[in-house]
């Protein structure tokens, strides 16, 4: 695809001609404008208003059938005829422009044919029914996934309420998504014919919500020309300057790039290694952040080299014939082979430098990996259809491999879209952006979280502990992980291992991490307000924030405070909950609440003298178990919550008005408690007191291990116990694990005022 747009509101090439790759060159829009017009269009044969298209369609797909092309032009030339846009070309040259962007790139018939139509519906008496019927229904949701709303209908969200309707028409085919970038590059580069004001609009819009698209999407040849684009827009001062840097490289004698891209000719001839190297300059937008970055620029800033081979292995060769007898900046060296990035992306990344100082970035990849890191799932072809038996090359294995995960994954009934590349058609992502984008409120919520979203353009990959991945934005936290695994369920969550290690659900992970999510299974767990703090996804904020609307006051009815933390426990934390400062050893190995059955005492456990139908919660801020004196109190919903009686909740709840209710223990034995060791620190201690506790039967519901201080370790673990007259027996092989010098219950002491 041609990037030597001229951008019409800054006079002048965006890029000169001899510093960018080789490509198409542009088309004549009024000369294809006049061959629309008067170019014949009689049956079985090709119009010559889209020579150009079939040809670099044929370039990618040789032997693909033409004829719903044609029939698809000669619809769009009648229906469009007579509108023209506003540079003063027939509209037609529109589509047409937009479907030899995605010729260009390598898109199949079927895109193509709903390219060239994708206007029929929104600007001419053309009806998707009508679509349909010709082109089948393919097409017709693909012209129906790029056709906005009408303004008419929904006013000031009409664009919002377009673009998440077009976004969930990209969860069932990304071939949408596809077309809207080709429209909106096309008019950018026709944008200079609108009002200043108009242009700024559209190009926030553009930089803000389609470039990060394009890059999760990794469609390269477009996201690189739009932010050209959208710089040059945005920032004409900073653009004229990257402008003038790059005219002045061009003119040096020296090359530093080209004497670089010799030698590693030579080396790699040498070795016997078939390889291609280019020399691949850098787009405005990347000029700019490097010269921002390293200050006075150098000749090989301006560009990179790529090198093209035939094979994955060739590619680890070229990197060791390099590093053999370059000299490899080691610090540089990144491995998207073995582990692609979010978008498809693989490559392999280093630099080598020579004695006067000048440092050479280089990229490493088969022609396969270069399509894809070019065209992204554009690349994929038709992503949906099944792979033939004579599907073969290096394209098919791909596709035969990503299909064949998505279906052993789906066979196996996991979640689709759980990894970043089990489905190229329905990456993660996306499925985390349209889960979340159920639970916008309104267009507006939807819109400015959609932006937010997206401007995280950095993604991190944290593995699992059963080998599955998770996508997340650089800086998610494990609140972010734990929404991202188990939506809505994430509220039972009660802490989590980053890299084997206790870590709190604060914690920010980094690409690589391995985290394991620790789970409680009581369905009246609550997720705590202070996780609003640490959540960095729009998922997870969305999930935290329905559940406290849901909820209002839930953390102060049942002794907690705001943050989730209850005043007075030992560390600050209410023993049935989770939240950021409460990691959990163990997952608790059933689901039962304290009385055996999910979220709910059985009567034999507490008695409401005066409430015998009301349910009931046993506070987790004490734990109270059977014999303690205990008192109740009325909260939302008809649940009255149990405390201990010297518990500290117990005069703010009173003091706050709550109803007392009168309530005894029943029959049952069974119970749930919150026991605080304190021990001297030494190694495998933790190891010892979790056997200790499984030995007597006890399950570990949560737990938290406070940092050493003055070789003192302090844990507080919230246990479920079969009997409460186990307790004393429980609490005795605990102190008797060496190290340990108390175990008690933990105090309540009056909150601080």
């Amino acid at each position: 695809m041609s990037a030597e747009a001229t951008n019409p509101a800054t006079p002048g090439p965006v890029v000169p001609a001899a510093s960018r790759r080789r490509s198409r060159p542009r088309i004549d829009l009024r000369r294809l404008g006049r061959a629309a017009l008067l170019g014949p269009t009689s049956r079985g044969r090709l119009p010559d208003a889209i020579s150009h298209v079939v040809e670099a369609h044929r370039a990618h797909h040789p032997d693909a059938d033409l004829e719903p092309l044609r029939r698809a032009y000669v619809l769009a030339e009648s229906s469009h005829r007579g509108q023209m846009r506003k540079s003063g070309e027939p509209y037609i040259t529109h589509p047409l422009a937009v479907t030899l962007i995605l010729a260009e790139l390598g898109a199949e018939t079927t895109t193509l044919t709903a390219s060239l139509l994708h206007d029929t519906v929104e600007d001419t008496d053309v009806t998707l029914d009508q679509v349909g019927e010709q082109f089948g229904e393919e097409v017709r949701f693909l012209v129906d996934g790029v056709t906005k709303l009408e303004k008419v209908d929904y006013g000031a969200a009409a664009e919002p309420e377009t673009f998440r309707k077009m976004l969930v028409a990209t969860g069932n085919d990304v071939r949408v998504m596809s077309i809207k970038l080709a429209d909106r590059l096309h008019n950018m580069r026709t944008l200079g014919v609108m009002r200043p004001e108009k242009q700024a609009r559209i190009a926030n819009v553009t930089h803000e919500v389609l470039i990060p698209l394009a890059e999760r999407l990794g469609v390269q040849a477009l996201k690189t020309e739009l932010e050209d684009l959208v710089f040059a827009i945005l920032h004409p001062e900073e653009y004229a300057h990257t402008r003038d840097l790059i005219a002045d490289n061009a003119t040096r004698a020296d090359d530093p790039l080209t004497e670089f891209a010799e030698a590693m000719r030579t080396v790699l001839r040498d070795a016997g290694i078939q390889a291609e190297v280019l020399i691949r300059p850098r787009h405005f937008l990347s000029v700019h952040r490097v010269s921002r970055k390293r200050g006075r620029m150098r000749g090989c800033d301006f560009g990179r080299l790529l090198v093209l081979v035939n094979e994955d292995a060739d590619c680890y060769a070229v990197l060791g014939e390099l590093h053999t007898c370059m000299t490899p900046v080691v610090s540089e060296f990144k491995d998207f082979i073995a582990v692609p990035k979010f978008n498809l992306y693989q490559s392999l990344h280093t630099a080598v430098a020579r004695a006067d100082g000048q440092v050479a970035e280089v990229l490493i990849r088969t022609h396969q990996m270069h399509k894809v890191a070019e065209a992204g799932v554009v690349a994929l072809g038709n992503p949906y259809a099944q792979p033939t038996e004579d599907q073969g090359g290096e394209a098919g294995r791909t596709d035969r491999t990503e299909r064949g995960a998505a279906e052993s994954s789906r066979a196996e009934g996991g979640p689709v879209g759980d990894g970043e590349r089990v489905d190229p058609t329905r990456p993660g992502w996306l499925s985390r952006l349209l889960d979340w984008q159920e639970g916008a409120p309104d267009p507006e919520t939807f819109w400015s979280t959609l932006r937010e979203d997206l401007a995280q353009d950095r993604e991190i990959t944290v593995f699992r502990p059963d080998g599955g991945t998770l996508g997340l934005p650089e800086g998610a936290t494990c609140v972010d992980a734990a929404y991202a695994q188990y939506g809505d369920d994430a509220h039972a969550c009660m802490g989590a291992r980053v890299n084997g290690r206790l870590a709190t659900l604060s914690t920010v992970l980094r690409d690589g991490d391995t985290v394991q999510l620790l789970m409680g299974q009581d369905p009246a767990a609550e997720p705590s307000s202070q996780w609003l703090e640490h959540a960095q996804t729009p998922a997870a904020r969305i999930a935290i924030q329905r559940w406290l609307a849901a909820h209002p006051g839930t953390d102060a009815e049942s002794g907690g405070s705001a943050d989730g933390a209850v005043p007075g426990g030992a560390d600050g934390t209410d023993g049935e909950g989770g939240g950021p400062g409460r990691p959990a050893t163990e997952r608790p190995a059933s689901g039962r609440s304290a009385s055996g059955e999910p979220g709910a005492r059985p009567d034999t456990a507490i008695t409401v003298v005066d409430r015998p139908d009301a349910g009931v919660r046993l506070a987790g801020c004490c734990t109270p178990v059977p014999s303690d004196e205990v008192t109740g109190f009325a909260v939302r919903g008809g649940v009255v919550t149990v405390h201990r009686a010297e518990c500290a909740a117990v005069a703010r709840l009173a003091k706050a008005g709550r109803t007392e209710v009168d309530v005894r223990w029943g029959d049952t034995t069974e119970c749930r408690v919150t026991l605080v060791a304190e021990s001297f620190g030494r190694p495998h201690l933790l190891a010892d007191l979790t056997e200790a506790i499984a030995v007597e039967g006890a399950e570990i519901v949560s737990a938290t291990v406070e940092p050493p201080s003055q070789q003192r370790v302090r844990h507080t673990y919230t246990l479920q116990l079969p009997d409460a007259a186990h307790l004393p027996t429980l609490m005795r092989a605990m102190r008797n694990v060496a190290g340990v010098y108390d175990v008690s219950r933990t105090p309540h002491h009056a909150p601080t005022p």
